[in-house]
């Protein structure tokens, strides 16, 4: 090989080379860690909460600002998210639909497994409602657009009566209890902590919980902005959500502490609601999860609570295969 065609040969690898590198910028940017990450949760959120404790994402993503901040419940959370103030977070079932009905840009990224024992609809001890059907012509706190709005759907349903036939009273959920032990309202629909938090500090009556109602399913969102310019981000936080939930099942004693020492809640308010919790890994969303999710958005467009009906597939991220290995 004479010097020319060498040096020739030598450039056109060179060139080659930095193509490649050029042909990948969406890989390299998939690799960076995100500037930011304002993380919107709940007190119920526990994996979430461990993660906090334990300072898990600030060391997953040692070159991102992570930042924590807590909800009341779902739909403000998910407001937030909508406008640009927070990349991440989790809500129950009804808020998703609330938010796609409005038009709020924003995907499903994860679900865990459902929790049909962790929301309650309460009533005093010495109440009269003694059944389902009972609450026809009653007063009912619930948060709107949460997770018990759903719920108190479908005891409604169940008990063969019409929307119409009660009277909701929407209020946060500190709003409701206040409500709930001075008597203003008949019942209460509620998730926890909240519910665990009441059961042990004024023992009411349970009139019904999620079994055979509600599978009160927990799910993950994420901006749009964030899905599409990390998704390694998002599989990663899935990761370490799912470690987080395995360190709740093994340390259960631990677990409840950090919890705790975050929320202010007492440690038999923690135990029960997180005895009642199933072990709950987080995953993308299953075309079980999906159909389920879809019949919460159903429910509520036939009642005409939310202005238009909602595909959720529509808002379902699909992970690029370069994160499959990551989300597992």
């Amino acid at each position: 090989m004479n010097r020319f065609t060498h040096r020739r040969r030598r450039v056109l690898l060179i060139a080659a080379a930095a193509w490649g590198l050029a042909a990948l910028p969406a890989r390299h940017a998939w690799a960076a860690d995100p500037a930011q990450l304002r993380i919107g949760f709940q007190k119920s959120a526990v994996n979430l909460v461990i993660l906090k404790q334990q300072a898990a994402l600030e060391k997953r993503f040692p070159n991102t600002r992570v930042q924590w901040i807590e909800f009341p419940a779902g739909p403000q959370l998910l407001e937030a998210l909508s406008v640009g103030s927070l990349e991440f977070g989790l809500t129950g079932d009804s808020p998703p639909v609330f938010a796609q009905a409005a038009g709020k840009q924003l995907h499903y990224v994860g679900a865990e497994p459902s929790k049909p024992r962790s929301s309650g609809l309460l009533v005093k001890p010495d109440s009269p409602l003694r059944a389902l059907a009972d609450l026809k012509g009653r007063k009912i706190a619930l948060q709107k657009g949460s997770s018990s709005h759903y719920l108190l759907v479908r005891a409604v349903a169940t008990a063969g009566l019409q929307w119409s036939d009660i009277t909701p009273v929407y209020l946060t959920p500190a709003e409701a209890r206040a409500a709930f032990e001075r008597g203003s309202v008949d019942a209460w629909a509620i998730w926890d902590p909240y519910f665990a938090a009441t059961e042990v500090d004024i023992a009411p009556r349970v009139l019904a919980n999620g079994e055979g109602l509600s599978g009160n399913n927990s799910f993950y969102l994420a901006s749009t902005a964030f899905t599409r310019d990390h998704p390694q981000a998002v599989a990663a936080l899935l990761e370490e959500l799912t470690r987080a939930d395995a360190y709740v099942q093994s340390h259960r004693k631990e677990a409840a502490q950090l919890v705790s020492d975050f929320s202010g809640l007492g440690l038999a308010t923690v135990h029960r609601f997180i005895e009642r919790r199933p072990p709950s890994p987080v995953k993308p969303l299953t075309p079980a999860i999906v159909a389920d999710q879809q019949r919460v958005a159903d429910a509520f467009t036939q009642l005409g609570l939310i202005p238009r009906s909602v595909k959720v597939a529509e808002i379902v991220w699909q992970p690029p295969v370069s994160t499959a290995s990551i989300a597992k």
